[in-house]
Protein backbone atom coordinates (compact mmCIF):
# COMPACT_ATOMS: atom_id res chain seq x y z
CA UNK A 1 0.00 0.00 0.00
CA UNK A 2 2.87 2.53 0.54
CA UNK A 3 4.05 1.48 -2.73
CA UNK A 4 0.62 2.00 -4.48
CA UNK A 5 -1.03 4.53 -2.88
CA UNK A 6 1.13 7.59 -4.06
CA UNK A 7 0.50 6.06 -7.38
CA UNK A 8 -2.78 6.35 -7.17
CA UNK A 9 -2.88 9.47 -5.96
CA UNK A 10 -1.00 10.91 -9.04
CA UNK A 11 -3.09 9.27 -11.41
CA UNK A 12 -6.49 10.13 -9.87
CA UNK A 13 -5.56 13.70 -9.67
CA UNK A 14 -4.65 13.79 -13.27
CA UNK A 15 -7.67 11.95 -14.38
CA UNK A 16 -9.74 14.26 -11.93
CA UNK A 17 -11.14 11.20 -10.21
CA UNK A 18 -11.90 10.48 -6.74
CA UNK A 19 -8.86 8.94 -4.70
CA UNK A 20 -10.87 7.70 -1.84
CA UNK A 21 -12.26 4.89 -3.55
CA UNK A 22 -9.64 3.80 -5.11
CA UNK A 23 -7.69 3.58 -1.91
CA UNK A 24 -10.48 1.73 0.06
CA UNK A 25 -10.91 -1.09 -3.17
CA UNK A 26 -6.45 -1.62 -3.40
CA UNK A 27 -6.40 -2.22 0.51
CA UNK A 28 -9.42 -4.18 0.39
CA UNK A 29 -7.82 -6.57 -2.45
CA UNK A 30 -4.51 -6.00 -0.98
CA UNK A 31 -5.89 -8.19 2.11
CA UNK A 32 -7.34 -10.51 0.06
CA UNK A 33 -4.59 -11.15 -2.63
CA UNK A 34 -1.96 -11.58 0.86
CA UNK A 35 -4.05 -15.09 1.85
CA UNK A 36 -2.33 -16.53 -1.26
CA UNK A 37 1.22 -16.56 0.42
CA UNK A 38 3.05 -17.37 3.62
CA UNK A 39 4.26 -13.60 3.41
CA UNK A 40 1.14 -11.80 1.79
CA UNK A 41 -0.21 -10.94 5.30
CA UNK A 42 1.38 -11.19 8.73
CA UNK A 43 -0.91 -13.93 9.89
CA UNK A 44 0.47 -16.05 7.58
CA UNK A 45 3.94 -15.06 8.71
CA UNK A 46 2.74 -16.50 12.90
CA UNK A 47 0.61 -19.23 11.05
CA UNK A 48 3.19 -20.41 9.22
CA UNK A 49 5.53 -20.40 11.71
CA UNK A 50 3.97 -21.85 14.48
CA UNK A 51 2.06 -24.80 12.76
CA UNK A 52 5.78 -25.27 10.50
CA UNK A 53 3.71 -24.87 7.40
CA UNK A 54 6.23 -23.98 4.16
CA UNK A 55 5.84 -21.10 1.52
CA UNK A 56 4.80 -23.92 -0.95
CA UNK A 57 2.13 -25.08 1.50
CA UNK A 58 0.40 -21.42 1.42
CA UNK A 59 0.42 -21.35 -2.22
CA UNK A 60 -0.89 -25.00 -3.07
CA UNK A 61 -3.74 -24.32 -0.34
CA UNK A 62 -4.71 -21.21 -0.74
CA UNK A 63 -3.64 -19.41 -3.80
CA UNK A 64 -6.53 -21.34 -5.77
CA UNK A 65 -9.42 -19.84 -3.25
CA UNK A 66 -7.11 -16.41 -3.54
CA UNK A 67 -7.65 -16.27 -7.40
CA UNK A 68 -11.48 -17.29 -7.28
CA UNK A 69 -12.20 -14.63 -4.11
CA UNK A 70 -9.88 -11.52 -6.27
CA UNK A 71 -12.03 -12.12 -9.61
CA UNK A 72 -15.49 -11.80 -7.23
CA UNK A 73 -13.89 -8.73 -5.57
CA UNK A 74 -13.40 -7.09 -9.23
CA UNK A 75 -17.15 -8.00 -10.02
CA UNK A 76 -18.27 -6.51 -6.45
CA UNK A 77 -16.16 -3.15 -7.43
CA UNK A 78 -18.56 -2.50 -10.34
CA UNK A 79 -21.22 -2.12 -7.55
CA UNK A 80 -19.46 -0.85 -4.67
CA UNK A 81 -17.79 1.90 -5.82
CA UNK A 82 -19.82 2.24 -9.51
CA UNK A 83 -20.01 6.47 -8.50
CA UNK A 84 -16.10 6.43 -9.07
CA UNK A 85 -16.28 5.21 -12.20
CA UNK A 86 -16.22 8.76 -14.12
CA UNK A 87 -15.84 9.71 -17.51
CA UNK A 88 -12.13 10.37 -17.42
CA UNK A 89 -11.59 9.85 -21.26
CA UNK A 90 -10.29 13.53 -22.20
CA UNK A 91 -7.93 13.33 -19.32
CA UNK A 92 -6.06 9.45 -20.74
CA UNK A 93 -3.80 11.93 -22.36
CA UNK A 94 -1.76 13.04 -19.85
CA UNK A 95 -1.41 9.24 -18.24
CA UNK A 96 0.10 8.05 -21.68
CA UNK A 97 2.11 10.68 -21.81
CA UNK A 98 4.20 9.80 -18.50
CA UNK A 99 6.97 8.43 -18.46
CA UNK A 100 8.18 6.20 -15.09
CA UNK A 101 11.67 6.75 -15.94
CA UNK A 102 11.63 10.57 -15.49
CA UNK A 103 10.79 9.65 -11.63
CA UNK A 104 13.46 7.22 -11.38
CA UNK A 105 16.71 9.64 -10.64
CA UNK A 106 19.10 7.29 -9.73
CA UNK A 107 19.28 4.04 -11.21
CA UNK A 108 22.26 2.35 -9.47
CA UNK A 109 20.46 2.42 -6.61
CA UNK A 110 17.33 1.83 -8.15
CA UNK A 111 19.55 -1.71 -9.31
CA UNK A 112 20.78 -2.64 -5.82
CA UNK A 113 17.40 -1.87 -3.84
CA UNK A 114 16.15 -4.84 -6.62
CA UNK A 115 18.69 -7.00 -6.10
CA UNK A 116 18.02 -6.97 -2.19
CA UNK A 117 14.28 -7.53 -2.98
CA UNK A 118 14.81 -10.36 -5.06
CA UNK A 119 16.89 -11.84 -2.29
CA UNK A 120 14.26 -11.39 0.20
CA UNK A 121 11.43 -13.09 -2.09
CA UNK A 122 13.71 -15.90 -2.92
CA UNK A 123 14.62 -16.71 0.97
CA UNK A 124 11.20 -16.67 1.94
CA UNK A 125 10.16 -18.76 -0.79
CA UNK A 126 13.26 -21.29 0.35
CA UNK A 127 13.40 -20.53 4.35
CA UNK A 128 11.35 -24.14 5.09
CA UNK A 129 14.36 -26.07 2.93
CA UNK A 130 17.27 -24.00 4.12
CA UNK A 131 15.66 -23.61 7.95
CA UNK A 132 15.81 -19.87 8.37
CA UNK A 133 12.64 -18.04 10.38
CA UNK A 134 10.61 -15.33 8.10
CA UNK A 135 10.75 -12.78 10.47
CA UNK A 136 14.78 -13.31 10.23
CA UNK A 137 14.41 -12.82 6.55
CA UNK A 138 12.10 -9.32 7.14
CA UNK A 139 14.90 -8.00 9.57
CA UNK A 140 17.99 -8.89 7.36
CA UNK A 141 16.22 -7.53 4.36
CA UNK A 142 15.22 -4.39 5.98
CA UNK A 143 18.95 -3.93 7.00
CA UNK A 144 20.67 -4.58 3.51
CA UNK A 145 18.56 -2.46 2.12
CA UNK A 146 19.57 0.33 4.58
CA UNK A 147 23.12 -0.67 3.95
CA UNK A 148 23.07 -0.27 0.05
CA UNK A 149 20.75 2.74 0.06
CA UNK A 150 23.54 4.87 2.36
CA UNK A 151 20.70 5.91 4.22
CA UNK A 152 20.92 8.00 7.79
CA UNK A 153 19.52 7.13 10.98
CA UNK A 154 17.80 10.16 10.67
CA UNK A 155 16.56 9.94 7.44
CA UNK A 156 14.87 6.66 7.78
CA UNK A 157 13.95 6.88 11.17
CA UNK A 158 11.87 10.31 9.59
CA UNK A 159 10.08 7.71 7.23
CA UNK A 160 8.67 5.13 10.21
CA UNK A 161 4.56 5.77 10.70
CA UNK A 162 5.32 6.46 14.17
CA UNK A 163 1.41 6.86 15.06
CA UNK A 164 0.38 3.67 13.30
CA UNK A 165 3.02 1.70 15.60
CA UNK A 166 2.09 3.57 18.38
CA UNK A 167 -1.80 2.15 17.68
CA UNK A 168 -0.30 -0.96 17.11
CA UNK A 169 1.15 -1.37 20.54
CA UNK A 170 -1.95 0.35 22.02
CA UNK A 171 -4.28 -2.47 20.97
CA UNK A 172 -1.58 -5.15 21.58
CA UNK A 173 -1.60 -4.26 25.23
CA UNK A 174 -5.45 -4.36 25.46
CA UNK A 175 -5.28 -7.87 23.84
CA UNK A 176 -3.03 -8.94 26.23
CA UNK A 177 -5.07 -7.36 28.93
CA UNK A 178 -7.55 -9.84 27.79
CA UNK A 179 -5.23 -12.91 27.50
CA UNK A 180 -4.04 -12.50 31.19
CA UNK A 181 -7.27 -12.01 33.46
CA UNK A 182 -8.11 -15.38 30.95
CA UNK A 183 -10.64 -14.25 28.58
CA UNK A 184 -9.30 -15.46 25.79
CA UNK A 185 -8.53 -18.95 27.45
CA UNK A 186 -11.38 -19.46 28.51
CA UNK A 187 -13.58 -18.40 25.32
CA UNK A 188 -11.04 -20.94 23.41
CA UNK A 189 -11.79 -23.88 26.21
CA UNK A 190 -15.15 -23.22 25.15
CA UNK A 191 -14.84 -23.10 22.05
CA UNK A 192 -13.26 -26.54 21.63
CA UNK A 193 -15.60 -28.13 23.98
CA UNK A 194 -18.23 -26.94 21.77
CA UNK A 195 -17.11 -28.78 18.67
CA UNK A 196 -15.96 -31.57 20.35
CA UNK A 197 -14.93 -34.14 17.56
CA UNK A 198 -16.92 -32.12 14.73
CA UNK A 199 -13.72 -30.71 12.63
CA UNK A 200 -15.82 -29.29 10.25
CA UNK A 201 -17.77 -27.18 12.35
CA UNK A 202 -14.48 -26.57 14.40
CA UNK A 203 -13.29 -25.28 10.94
CA UNK A 204 -15.88 -23.35 9.81
CA UNK A 205 -16.23 -21.71 13.22
CA UNK A 206 -12.31 -20.79 12.82
CA UNK A 207 -13.25 -19.04 9.69
CA UNK A 208 -16.14 -17.08 10.72
CA UNK A 209 -14.66 -16.40 14.54
CA UNK A 210 -11.56 -14.93 13.41
CA UNK A 211 -13.55 -12.71 10.50
CA UNK A 212 -15.64 -11.17 13.47
CA UNK A 213 -13.56 -11.06 15.99
CA UNK A 214 -9.85 -10.72 14.11
CA UNK A 215 -12.10 -7.50 12.49
CA UNK A 216 -12.97 -5.99 15.63
CA UNK A 217 -9.39 -6.30 16.73
CA UNK A 218 -6.74 -6.34 14.11
CA UNK A 219 -6.15 -9.56 13.21
CA UNK A 220 -2.69 -9.69 14.54
CA UNK A 221 -3.28 -9.98 18.17
CA UNK A 222 -6.13 -12.13 17.33
CA UNK A 223 -4.03 -14.66 15.77
CA UNK A 224 -1.80 -14.77 18.35
CA UNK A 225 -3.61 -15.11 21.28
CA UNK A 226 -5.53 -17.78 19.09
CA UNK A 227 -2.67 -20.13 17.62
CA UNK A 228 -2.27 -21.77 21.09
CA UNK A 229 -5.65 -22.72 21.35
CA UNK A 230 -5.79 -24.26 17.58
CA UNK A 231 -2.63 -26.18 18.49
CA UNK A 232 -4.20 -27.58 20.91
CA UNK A 233 -7.22 -28.75 18.86
CA UNK A 234 -5.15 -29.77 15.92
CA UNK A 235 -3.32 -32.01 18.22
CA UNK A 236 -6.88 -33.83 18.63
CA UNK A 237 -7.08 -34.75 15.07
CA UNK A 238 -6.24 -37.92 13.59
CA UNK A 239 -5.87 -36.78 10.39
CA UNK A 240 -2.86 -34.59 9.48
CA UNK A 241 -4.50 -33.22 6.51
CA UNK A 242 -7.71 -32.09 8.60
CA UNK A 243 -5.56 -30.55 11.26
CA UNK A 244 -3.71 -28.87 8.47
CA UNK A 245 -7.41 -27.62 7.52
CA UNK A 246 -7.96 -25.69 10.42
CA UNK A 247 -4.49 -23.78 10.36
CA UNK A 248 -5.92 -22.98 7.20
CA UNK A 249 -9.64 -22.03 8.06
CA UNK A 250 -7.58 -19.72 10.54
CA UNK A 251 -5.34 -18.12 8.15
CA UNK A 252 -8.46 -17.34 5.64
CA UNK A 253 -10.80 -16.19 8.21
CA UNK A 254 -7.94 -13.84 9.66
CA UNK A 255 -6.52 -12.84 6.47
CA UNK A 256 -10.42 -11.79 5.02
CA UNK A 257 -11.87 -10.63 8.13
CA UNK A 258 -9.09 -8.01 7.97
CA UNK A 259 -11.38 -6.34 5.84
CA UNK A 260 -14.25 -6.33 8.21
CA UNK A 261 -13.32 -2.42 9.65
CA UNK A 262 -10.21 -0.12 9.39
CA UNK A 263 -8.61 -1.03 12.22
CA UNK A 264 -9.15 -5.05 10.92
CA UNK A 265 -5.64 -5.01 9.22
CA UNK A 266 -2.64 -3.01 9.05
CA UNK A 267 -2.62 -2.37 5.70
CA UNK A 268 -6.07 -0.75 6.50
CA UNK A 269 -4.66 1.28 9.52
CA UNK A 270 -1.26 2.64 7.05
CA UNK A 271 -3.59 3.71 3.83
CA UNK A 272 -5.91 5.55 6.14
CA UNK A 273 -2.83 6.80 8.15
CA UNK A 274 -1.52 7.80 4.48
CA UNK A 275 -4.63 9.08 3.44
CA UNK A 276 -4.77 11.32 6.08
CA UNK A 277 -1.69 13.07 5.89
CA UNK A 278 -2.01 13.45 2.38
CA UNK A 279 -5.04 15.20 2.62
CA UNK A 280 -7.43 12.30 1.29
CA UNK A 281 -9.08 11.55 5.01
CA UNK A 282 -11.03 8.17 5.15
CA UNK A 283 -13.62 7.63 8.39
CA UNK A 284 -14.25 4.79 9.98
CA UNK A 285 -17.72 3.91 8.73
CA UNK A 286 -16.55 5.23 5.02
CA UNK A 287 -13.96 2.34 4.98
CA UNK A 288 -16.00 -0.06 6.96
CA UNK A 289 -19.18 0.07 5.38
CA UNK A 290 -17.52 -1.71 1.95
CA UNK A 291 -15.38 -3.84 4.08
CA UNK A 292 -18.45 -5.94 5.76
CA UNK A 293 -20.02 -6.54 2.49
CA UNK A 294 -16.27 -7.51 0.62
CA UNK A 295 -16.07 -9.73 4.05
CA UNK A 296 -19.44 -11.35 4.16
CA UNK A 297 -19.40 -12.63 0.49
CA UNK A 298 -15.26 -13.90 0.65
CA UNK A 299 -15.79 -15.34 3.96
CA UNK A 300 -18.77 -17.20 3.02
CA UNK A 301 -17.11 -18.19 -0.23
CA UNK A 302 -13.79 -19.47 1.51
CA UNK A 303 -15.96 -21.88 4.13
CA UNK A 304 -17.47 -23.44 1.05
CA UNK A 305 -13.94 -23.80 -0.21
CA UNK A 306 -12.77 -25.56 3.04
CA UNK A 307 -15.10 -27.45 2.92
CA UNK A 308 -15.47 -28.99 -0.25
CA UNK A 309 -11.55 -29.20 -0.26
CA UNK A 310 -11.44 -30.91 3.37
CA UNK A 311 -14.12 -32.44 4.02
CA UNK A 312 -16.86 -32.84 1.14
CA UNK A 313 -14.47 -35.72 -0.12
Amino acid sequence: MLLIAPITLAVCQRLWLPVVPFLIAEVLAANIGGTATLIGDPPNIMIGSRAGLSFDDFLINLAPITVVLLAVFIALCRVLFRKAFLDAEEHMAEIRELDGKDTIHDHRLLRRCLVVAGAVVIAFVLHGPIGIDPAFVGLLGAGLMVLVSGTTTKQFLQEVDWSTLVFFMGLFVMVGGLVDIGVIDTLGRAAIDLVGDDYLLAAVGLIIGSAVIGGMIDTIPFVATTMPIVEELVATVPDPEIGRALWWSLALGADLGGNATAIGASANVVAIGWAARNGHPIGFWEFTKYGLVVTAVTIALAALYVWLRYFAL
